[in-house]
């Protein structure tokens, strides 16, 4: 499906919507967060299951990050999607969803450079485009350490880590999972080949805008030769610093990925938008309007919404659906609150990252 079915005029949070393979009953998707609750070997568990089950009344869950690969994994406890083990894991996750009506997409993730040798496969280096390391530290196992500078990926090998991207779709489809949605943000992996201060790549995938999306295209492309076009989202942070990434021309270089992305019918896109503070370099702002001139598809946007602002982005046309992050986290009936207006359970931080059930699956729903 090429075009967003139903845009209609002065829709809101509550109206149905058509993406690419699915009807959703309404417009409020459940962020991808990591929560670090994964069982040894990485596998999802019961606790999972029944976290991600008890939010199934929103018109998407987009699962937390997801790694591809052994390789691929930055944080102790984040489960995977390339063993037998974690694909069946996954499997009674999107069983019970399915059972509360829901519907969920697998987030496929790889970390690059955001990674330790302890948390690498023989303590090895992490993989990155360049040769960089990140400023700051990372959650490992021993607690926390320096970022270490990372190996440079090969012109050989990235046709191996498209493969891991392609393996893990076909592994979410066995799992169960509605669709996959292809992390290219935040830092990341995909982010660290498209943004210029992470990728001094000389190879055809450095240098130039086109030379540094070539890598998230090709991604793309094998997703979609697996899942399907209608099945496949893209996530994109064009000025969010997280993980010491930063772009001289975001909007050039984001324009012309989205450009590029829009030629592929996609499920959606999913933007999160410039907060108050990152830096935008030169050239036009990459907010959601931005992308909704160049875009023709589902336009998800994401950054601090609240259920006003949400319903006047998607009333105006400039958003097609709103993906909500610590609201959802500590709200799982959050549809249902934004109906009634609240009252909204306060978030835990102290509980977001590990642990069992506190600040997981106890936070109340509405009676």
């Amino acid at each position: 499906m090429r075009y967003v079915k139903n845009r209609a005029r002065m829709a809101d949070l509550f109206s149905p919507i058509q993406i690419g393979a699915l009807a959703l009953p309404n417009r409020i998707v459940m962020a991808p967060m990591t929560r670090n609750r994964a069982g040894p070997g990485e596998v999802p568990t019961a606790l999972m299951a029944t976290y991600y089950a008890q939010r199934a009344s929103a018109g998407l869950i987009v699962t937390e990050g997801t790694q591809i690969s052994p390789q691929g994994q930055g944080y102790p406890g984040t489960p995977g999607i390339f063993s037998a083990e974690q694909i069946d894991g996954w499997r009674h996750v999107t069983e019970e969803v399915f059972v509360h009506h829901g519907r969920i997409f697998s987030q496929l993730w790889h970390v690059g450079r955001i990674s330790h040798p302890l948390l690498q496969p023989n303590g090895a280096l992490p993989v990155a485009p360049s040769a960089i390391a990140p400023a700051g530290k990372l959650w490992t196992q021993e607690g926390m350490k320096d970022f270490v500078t990372p190996r440079t990926l090969e012109t050989s090998e990235i046709a191996g880590v498209v493969e891991d991207y392609r393996k893990a779709a076909a592994n979410a489809l066995a799992a169960g999972f509605d669709g996959v949605e292809l992390h290219a943000a935040n830092g990341y992996l995909i982010d660290q080949f498209l943004r210029d201060g992470s990728n001094r790549r000389i190879d055809r995938y450095g240098g130039s805008v086109a030379n540094r999306t070539r890598l998230l295209l090709e991604v793309t492309e094998a997703l979609i030769g697996e899942a399907g076009s209608a099945r496949v989202g893209v996530r994109l942070s064009p000025t969010n610093p997280f993980n010491d990434v930063a772009d001289s021309n975001p909007a050039a270089l984001f324009g012309h990925a989205v450009d590029e992305l829009d030629r592929f019918g996609l499920a959606y896109l999913h933007i999160v938008e410039p907060g108050p503070t990152d830096p935008l370099g030169r050239g036009a702002r990459p907010d959601g309007s931005f992308f909704r001139k160049r875009w023709r598809g589902a336009l998800m946007l994401n950054k601090g919404y609240d259920l006003l602002r949400a319903n006047a982005a998607i009333a105006d046309g400039t958003a097609d659906l709103i993906s909500f992050a610590t609201l959802y986290l500590a709200n799982p009936d959050l549809p249902e609150r934004f109906k009634r207006g609240g009252p909204f359970n306060p978030p835990d931080r102290a509980t977001f990252y590990g642990g069992a059930e506190k600040g997981y699956t106890d936070y109340p729903a509405l009676a």
